[in-house]
């Protein structure tokens, strides 16, 4: 079921309904209807694949009760690696088995022997990334005993595939999230009013922004030869936005509905193309990804501690893992790698931690040494979504190839087009760059704006959603 599906709309209010007028009394079954509610939500594309989250589920919450029961440290390794084992077996299984097997037959090709080995047609379970980690964080932290396992068993399923960030996250920490399950929630109309105006915001950047400039940039991407370099830059600057609106957008509604329940969720983009240095862009692009891996990867390995090579081979680690993360593409870890190149630098140079605090903060404009600092960031993230995008590294690099010509001074192929698209383009950054050190973009509790203006600009969004809305896009992220 898609955020911005009629279905959804249907679905939404009585959820939200049953849950604040007819169960709110009883806590254990507000979580059964949560359970209920998130297995519908995730079953309505493939029902199939629900027993995956349920088997993973009893799984965890079974280490979790064994871990508390053993205090053998050979005992309770077998049972972190057990669920380390079989979750991370099922993601490589449906991820990555068709990738391994592809490059293991590439490989003996070029010592001149050929094999054939025929591939599995995997269907790739939407969001099996996402509640994979969640379920790890989870066993993990409980064998670091830095939490205690749950016997609420309504509580940890309801946690594990809470519907509203179930396929695309935020990746919630079962520290975050599972104790928010145990206590009697109860409706705060200044939250649920917030949570709209963030699920409204987030509407306009998937379906408005997003979904225009996927349109565009598939076209461009998908015949880039044909193309002029100036109309090539615009085809990247197009993905730019559509990968930022879609999945930011996807974070702020699942936020946003999960508001709407009593819920908190980690913020998960703090915006990022305002970002002064690529460590910047990392610590407010895709936040719950990148601090899952900091805690669970990265600090294990010795993080920046130790010597020259070790600090450079845990970067490389980081961001290569990361990549692979999104998926099983040559093209996913030469972005990573590429991540990589740029933050070792920043890394050698001990400023990556520079820019802590928000750019212009207590200014309008940015300085000229700001300004310039955030372009050149946008510019060399822009080139490593080339590789995120093109469907093979050569692609990619063609792409690139393609737009270092002196065509780059021509006017684009289909710029009159365009101008409406690159108008909301410009709209999303006007509004996010006024709200920078805000939670979300429509976050006005402490704005002073008489309710006509208010209400009309919330009536103007919806309607621009309405009336230019792109054609409708599955989330980029649900193939992660």
């Amino acid at each position: 079921m898609l955020f911005n599906s009629i279905d959804f709309a249907i679905f939404l209010p009585i959820v939200f309904t049953l849950y604040w007028f007819v169960v709110q009394k009883n806590l254990k079954l507000q979580n059964l209807l949560i359970i209920v509610a998130s297995y519908l939500f995730y079953g309505w594309w493939d029902y199939r694949f629900l027993s995956l989250i349920v088997f993973s589920s009893l799984l965890d919450y079974s280490i979790g009760l064994g871990l508390s029961k053993y205090e053998d440290k050979t005992k309770r390794k077998v049972l972190l690696l057990l669920s380390l084992f079989v979750n991370l077996g099922f993601l490589g299984f449906f991820k990555y088995y068709n990738f391994f097997l592809d490059n293991f037959i590439d490989a003996f090709s070029l010592f001149g022997s050929n094999i054939s080995i025929q591939g599995l047609n995997i269907i790739l379970p939407v969001g099996i990334s996402f509640y994979t980690f969640q379920t790890l964080s989870y066993t993990i932290d409980v064998y670091r005993e830095k939490l205690k396992p749950t016997e609420d068993i309504l509580s940890f399923l309801a946690f594990v595939s809470f519907f509203p960030q179930l396929v695309a996250g935020p990746i919630e920490r079962a520290s975050n999230l599972l104790p928010q399950f145990y206590k009697k929630r109860r409706f705060v109309y200044s939250n649920a009013v917030d949570g709209m105006r963030q699920i409204l915001w987030g509407l306009f950047k998937k379906v408005v922004v997003a979904d225009n400039c996927a349109t565009f940039a598939n076209q461009i991407f998908d015949n880039y030869s044909e193309h002029s370099a100036s109309t090539l830059v615009f085809g990247v600057l197009f993905f730019t936005f559509q990968i930022y609106g879609d999945f930011s957008g996807y974070s702020d509604i699942a936020i946003g509905t999960s508001r709407l329940f009593g819920f908190n969720l980690m913020r998960n983009f703090a915006f990022p193309y305002f970002s002064r240095d690529i460590a910047e862009f990392w610590r407010r692009w895709h936040i719950s990804l990148s601090t899952w891996f900091r805690d669970y990867l990265y600090i294990p390995l010795g993080g920046s501690k130790g010597g020259l090579v070790k600090k450079i081979r845990n970067v490389f680690v980081i961001f290569l893992v990361s990549g692979f993360w999104h998926g099983a593409n040559w093209t996913f870890i030469v972005w990573g790698f590429l991540n990589a190149l740029y933050f070792i630098p920043i890394m050698l140079m001990k400023k990556n931690r520079v820019n802590t605090n928000d750019v212009a903060e207590g200014r309008l404009f940015p300085t000229f040494v700001e300004f310039r600092q955030i372009i050149f960031t946008f510019l060399l993230t822009m080139v490593a979504w080339v590789f995120f995008r093109a469907p093979t590294v050569t692609d990619a690099l063609l792409y690139l190839k393609g737009l270092f010509s002196k065509s780059i001074l021509t006017v684009p192929d289909n710029l009159i087009n365009w101008l409406i698209t690159l108008a909301f383009i410009f709209t999303l950054v006007f509004v996010e760059w006024l709200q920078r050190g805000k939670e979300h973009a429509l976050e006005l509790h402490d704005i002073k704006i008489s309710s006509p203006l208010r209400w009309s600009f919330y009536i103007l969004i919806f309607f621009t959603i309405f009336w230019y809305g792109g054609s409708q896009q599955d989330f980029i992220y649900f193939q992660f």
